[in-house]
Parts: C-alpha cells; structure tokens; sequence
C-alpha cells in the first residue's frame, strides 16, 4: 500500500492548520484528557477548568485514508509537525475549532501549545499520555457549557484532529523537478 508524506510548502500562502476539531475516532489514535482542577479550596471548590489536553499531531504516524485512487497511508515529519504548530499559532488560528470536521464551534481556545522533547520528562508524561518525542501536544480551553456537557463530559468526543492544507511530497518534488527541466531546457536553448 502507498505511503505518502504531507508537507508544507511555504511557498503558498494557504498551507498549514486551519483548525484543530474534537472528534468521536482521532486519526492519530491518541485520546485526550479532560483535566479538573486541583484540590485546592478557594471561594469555589473543585471547579472544573474545562481543559482538554492531547496530541495535535504525532509524527511518523501511518493514517489510512481511502480516496479515489484507493486505500494508503499519510505521515506528517517531525520538521513537519513543528512547522505546522508554529504555523497555527503565527496565523492566529488558536480559537478556530469544528465539531467531527463539520460544525464550526465557539468557544474553544488553544491555550498551552509544545513540541514533546523528551520521552521521560515532558508535561504530556505526568498526565499518563505516552506519545513519541516531535509530537505536537496541545491544550485547549472549553468556554462553552454546550459543547463540554453534550460533547466532552458524555465522551463523545475523544480527541483532536487537525484541518488544513497540506501538500503530497512527490506532487511538490515533481513541480520542482518541472522547474528545474523548463530552466534547464531555456539554458540549453540559449548556448544552442
């Protein structure tokens, strides 16, 4: 079965992450957790912070897909991942988030945002989660009370998936290979 690597190609202005969707089945297969506050005792107890925590985008990973041209499988790199969450970030996408890649939803924020770099000490350890170093981890706030009591608390949803524009690594290596043979060919007719 084919398998494709997805890259970004800084060139074009509509590459990267749109938004980051909770959804029932992530591909990545990595669920996220919901974390409560602490047990400290202020004016309110045990208020819940309504965080979701969980892998954005691990690298290496095989996602199948099934498309026109049959079954196969994507990855994304670590260069990748990290380029794609900075990108996220430096377009301002942190409150950009859809229900199952349908439903736009308000109220949900990108508040914690890190590339994993070490496999023994990294924050995404001390919650239990065990994703590979160059795995784009995330935290996102839910501010609204819809989506975290018919969504979140009854667990239809269990993870993140990420939306945005990606480009098939052979698809960009044959443009620059089209490049490079329309340049070799202006040279050639210009010695004669």
């Amino acid at each position: 079965m084919k398998i494709i690597e997805l890259i970004l190609d800084e060139a074009q202005d509509i590459m990267g992450i749109d938004a980051i969707s909770i959804v029932e089945n992530p591909a990545i297969e990595e669920n996220f957790l919901a974390l409560k506050a602490d047990e400290i005792k202020l004016a309110e107890v045990n208020k819940e912070k309504k965080v979701l925590m969980g892998a954005l985008l691990v690298p290496n990973k095989p996602i199948y897909r099934n498309g026109p041209e049959g079954d196969y499988y994507i990855y994304f790199s670590k260069d990748t991942v990290e380029k794609a969450s900075q990108l996220y970030l430096k377009n301002g996408n942190q409150n950009n988030s859809t229900l199952e890649h349908q439903h736009e939803l308000n109220g949900l924020t990108l508040v914690e945002s890190w590339i994993v770099e070490d496999s023994k000490y990294d924050k995404s350890r001390k919650y239990g989660l065990n994703v590979p170093v160059g795995t784009w981890m995330g935290s996102v706030k839910v501010n609204n009370e819809d989506v975290w009591n018919e969504y979140v608390k009854s667990g239809k949803v269990k993870g993140f998936s990420i939306e945005g524009y990606f480009v098939d690594k052979m698809q960009n290596k044959n443009k620059e290979e089209q490049k490079a043979q329309a340049i070799l060919s202006k040279i050639k007719n210009i010695l004669g």
